[in-house]
């Protein structure tokens, strides 16, 4: 039994089928399927059914799965110690976090570290999901929700202004640019349905950027970050009455990588783009 084999069986089992495991390991579908047989006969169990729409996990292979995580866990464990202990300033740091906040905040902290540290890679990911900061899908992620995995060290970086804007020269007070129904429990949704009661919707998008580009276009009214909203050419603020909802941005790491060299000096720029824009 190989650990590299118990890798894809922990791909396939979360992916579902050999495809999916396969891109997110970067090997091919008849590798997985060789390895997933090979690991198949060195337990002598049948760990997955194979059905038409992927691969279920059998009794035995719910059972060996419990075990592999836990295998997972102690490797990773060892590989964010190592990371840990590392005292050069160069590799890669990875780093989640929204769309706009990674465009519009992150990008300026990331130039300002390139000027300090050549030698480091940031590979910023923007993803709706929330990745994991155990099994290293991230090193550092910013959100506007606290962190309740264990081991995570966490801090409320900044407390997000929001403002509505509207298109320069725009008189239109009766059509909404907002969030997507996944994302419509969010409180400045609320807030500018409550302030506009009579406006229709024209537009959705979980994407804050394109939000802004059609507000832009004078398709309605917009709530969006200050820092995102004042970068867009041809809209502006406008006052309903009172602010939208601010909104926390934390930070969260693995206490792993607390001491890892790349990712203090990244955070450091990203304090210092905050802090100019708190004095701004």
């Amino acid at each position: 039994m190989e650990w590299s084999d118990l890798k894809i069986f922990l791909a396939v089992a979360r992916g579902g089928t050999l495809g999916a495991a396969a891109r997110d390991l970067g090997q091919t579908q008849p590798t997985m399927g060789r390895r997933i047989r090979a690991l198949e006969e060195a337990l002598g169990i049948t760990l997955f059914q194979r059905t038409s729409e992927g691969f279920v996990l059998t009794d035995e292979g719910a059972a060996v799965l419990a075990h592999a995580e836990r295998m997972e866990a102690e490797a990773l464990g060892i590989a964010r110690a190592a990371s840990g202990q590392v005292g050069s300033l160069d590799g890669v740091l990875r780093v989640s976090s929204s769309d706009w906040f990674g465009a519009h905040v992150l990008t300026r902290a990331v130039a300002a570290l390139g000027v300090r540290h050549p030698a480091v890679v940031v590979e910023l990911i923007t993803d709706a999901r929330l990745l994991s900061l155990a099994r290293r899908e991230a090193d550092l992620v910013f959100r506007i929700t606290p962190f309740d995995e264990p081991d995570i060290a966490q801090r409320r970086l900044m407390t997000m202004p929001y403002a509505a804007y509207r298109a320069v020269g725009s008189t239109v007070v009766d059509r909404l640019v907002t969030m997507d129904a996944a994302f419509g429990g969010m409180p400045d949704v609320a807030w500018l349905q409550q302030r506009l009661p009579e406006a229709r919707i024209a537009f959705r998008s979980n994407s804050r950027e394109a939000q802004g580009r059609a507000c832009a276009q004078a398709v309605g009214i917009a709530v969006l970050p200050c820092p995102l909203g004042d970068a867009i050419p041809g809209i502006e603020r406008i006052d309903l009455g009172e602010a939208p909802p601010e909104r926390d941005v934390w930070l969260g790491y693995h206490r792993d990588l607390r001491h890892l060299p790349r990712l203090r000096a990244f955070l450091v720029e990203v304090v210092a783009i905050v802090e100019s824009h708190d004095q701004g």
